[in-house]
């Protein structure tokens, strides 16, 4: 039996259980953007504007989200985690406010290039603070990362579940209340995780920063009979060494924490802390780390990037309308439906969306490392996410009923949630865990591209078919589509054939990296023989 922690490491652990309540806090207010679609019709009647308007809002906090992927990352690990916080907090604070003030003043009140730079605010916010709570959690718990960062990734992925649930008990589906719980929930859970969000020194006691040891009982590898106090010697001493005499398995540098903490471990370190088998080519051990220019002379790097692309504009599409999807099947269908009803049909979709997402997230992780644990490729979830895509445009498609539109929604959760739970991990096997900051920064910008173009034909395509209940100007000039489907399908065509793209390019993807591990085993063979 272990021995039982001091109190000077109870302590220390306490505050690296605070500081992780704290990210987790913090995570589930920077997922908000994927609740747009809960109050974005309500918000293009009442200031008249178009679909397409109203689409290119919602992707201006779309490329918010992804394109601050690198400077918030270099911001984060030159300052620190809280100065990411801070900037989220100010930014979706700054989103938020105004955004209300526009749907509360009515048409006119503000311009539609001024809407998308605060919708862009939202998007910013929540990219940084959450990169931020990542950060701090993976570098507290070196021996734990995988749970460490599972719960604010599960957050960020209930956030829209979380603020639709809660306005429509608070404010009974008035789109003014929802926007304002927007704008002060993610202010204050933000400015108030920031207070206890920190790097803990991973040694009791030590306060410079330095990486030590965890505490004895948080080394599940560590051999019993080795001390507590040499492993913390040798891993100050040798910065780059791979293993302690403790035998904790990644190596730790002796660098600033606030600065230089990896998201997701070094290079040794199996992904989800599953020690890594020796002969298991799956594990990304003795890989060399690749970062900034050099990634985009990658091969690797591009087969990441249009996979990403491909399934992640896809997922947006859906996410970002799936309240115009609600609303034009209903009134299709039923002609006497109410605006509330229809309403409360659109936050229960998005409610839905956000809680797939988030069982999407801990199967993916959890999924993955079981692939790698089994000697087999972890690129075999991408191949999930893709043919849960497949089958969801297939249900938009064809389906009619909205009530059974839930399945269009759980299937695009779950989905995207499987897209992004494995991503990272996916990163940093292929480029090393070091660089993995920027290295998933620049990852994040493929969906900017492929996010703006399908939202756009989404866009057109309902205004195609959409027509003015009154003229612009009477009773609001509100635009609608009663023809059902038919007001997005085509939208849909176009998504199917890049979700189809999708499977094709993951099966691609996974006879690459078998060639490539059959000539490093080659090259293994060799070197031996010589």
């Amino acid at each position: 039996m272990g021995a039982q922690a001091s109190p000077a490491e109870q302590a220390h652990r306490n505050s690296r259980i605070l500081a992780s309540v704290a990210a987790t806090i913090i995570a589930l207010s920077c997922g908000t953007n994927y609740g747009f679609s809960a109050w974005a019709p309500q918000f293009a009647d009442r200031l008249q504007l178009s679909a397409t308007d109203i689409n290119l809002i919602g992707n201006a906090g779309n490329i918010g989200m992804y394109a601050m992927g690198i400077p918030g990352g270099i911001l984060i690990d030159s300052r620190g985690p809280r100065w990411g916080v801070l900037m989220g907090c100010i930014c979706l604070s700054a989103g938020y406010f105004p955004l209300k003030s526009a749907y509360d003043n009515g048409p006119g009140s503000m311009s539609v290039p001024l809407l998308c730079f605060f919708g862009l605010l939202t998007g910013m916010g929540g990219c940084t603070a959450f990169s931020a709570a990542i950060k701090a959690s993976a570098s507290n718990w070196p021996q734990h990362r995988g749970t460490a960062t599972a719960f604010p990734l599960s957050a960020f992925g209930l956030s829209a579940f979380f603020y639709t649930s809660l306005a429509a008990v608070i404010y009974n589906g008035d789109t003014s209340g929802m926007l304002q719980l927007l704008a002060f929930g993610t202010t204050a859970m933000t400015a108030v995780g920031m207070i206890f969000l920190r790097i803990v020194p991973t040694t009791p006691g030590d306060e410079s920063g330095a990486y030590g040891v965890v505490p004895e009982d948080d080394q599940a590898s560590a051999k019993r009979n080795d001390s507590l106090g040499e492993s913390t010697k040798m891993h100050r001493t040798h910065s780059r060494q791979s293993h302690s005499r403790a035998g904790s398995k990644g190596s730790v540098r002796n660098e600033p924490a606030s600065e230089v903490s990896s998201l997701m471990g070094s290079d040794e370190e199996g992904p989800g802390d599953i020690d890594p088998e020796p002969k298991n080519p799956y594990h990304a051990h003795n890989r060399p780390e690749i970062t900034g220019w050099a990634l985009l002379r990658t091969p690797k790097f591009w087969q990441l990037f249009v996979m990403l692309s491909l399934l992640c504009g896809v997922g947006l599409m859906t996410i970002n309308n799936i309240g115009n999807n609600a609303k034009a099947l209903w009134h299709h269908y039923d002609d006497s439906a109410s605006k509330d009803f229809i309403l409360k049909r659109q936050l229960t979709h998005v409610s839905i969306l956000s809680f797939c997402s988030f069982l999407g997230r801990l199967a993916s992780g959890i999924g993955s490392d079981a692939l790698i644990h089994r000697h087999a490729s972890r690129f075999w979830t991408l191949v999930a996410s893709a043919s849960i895509f497949v089958a969801a445009q297939v249900i938009a498609l064809t389906l009619q009923n909205p009530q059974h539109l839930f399945w269009l929604s759980g299937l695009t959760g779950l989905a995207y949630g499987v897209l992004f739970g494995v991503y990272p991990a996916l990163v940093a096997d292929a480029f090393g865990a070091s660089g993995l900051g920027i290295n998933w920064g620049c990852m994040t910008w493929a969906p900017v591209l492929s996010g703006n173009v399908y939202n756009l034909a989404y866009g057109v395509i309902l205004d195609h078919h959409s027509v003015f209940k009154s003229g612009p100007g009477e009773g609001g000039g509100e635009r609608s589509c009663d023809e059902g489907r038919d007001c997005y399908a085509s939208a849909y065509w176009v998504t199917l054939g890049s979700s189809v793209v999708g499977v094709l390019w993951s099966l691609w993807c996974i006879r690459q990296e078998k060639v490539e591990l059959m000539r490093e085993g080659r090259r293994e063979r060799r070197g031996r023989e010589v």
